[in-house]
Order: C-alpha cells, then sequence, then structure tokens
C-alpha cells in the first residue's frame, strides 16, 4: 500500500519540477501570464506531492517488522 503511495508523490513531484521548467522557459520569453500560470499549477502538483509523501510516510511507520 505504501509503496503505491510514495509512486503517486513522486508522481506529483514529477509533474511540479516540469511545471517549474515549463514556467522558467515561459518567464525567459517574457511571456508573464504563462509563466504564472505554470508557476500555480507547479504550486498545486508539490502541494499535492507532499501530502501524499506525508501520509505515505506516517502509514510506513505503523507498519510491524516481519
Amino acid at each position: 500500500m505504501t509503496h503505491e503511495e510514495h509512486r503517486r508523490a513522486a508522481e506529483q513531484h514529477e509533474l511540479a519540477a516540469k511545471a517549474h521548467r515549463t514556467a522558467a522557459e515561459h518567464n525567459e520569453k517574457g511571456d508573464y501570464t504563462a509563466a504564472i500560470w505554470h508557476s500555480e499549477r507547479a504550486l498545486e502538483y508539490s502541494d499535492h506531492a507532499y501530502h501524499l509523501a506525508k501520509e505515505a510516510h506516517n502509514k510506513s511507520g505503523q507498519v510491524g517488522r516481519l
């Protein structure tokens, strides 16, 4: 169960990184509206990744030793 949650968190981190890179590209081109939009998406992905990772971490601490 926690493996799947960690994987989902990693996917969200990857989406956040991609959105950050895209925002930077738009910013360099002077397209500030698009840069802001992608920055906001990056923040949403990052927040979601954080919550998924925190939940997975909390659950992994509850797993007993074999």
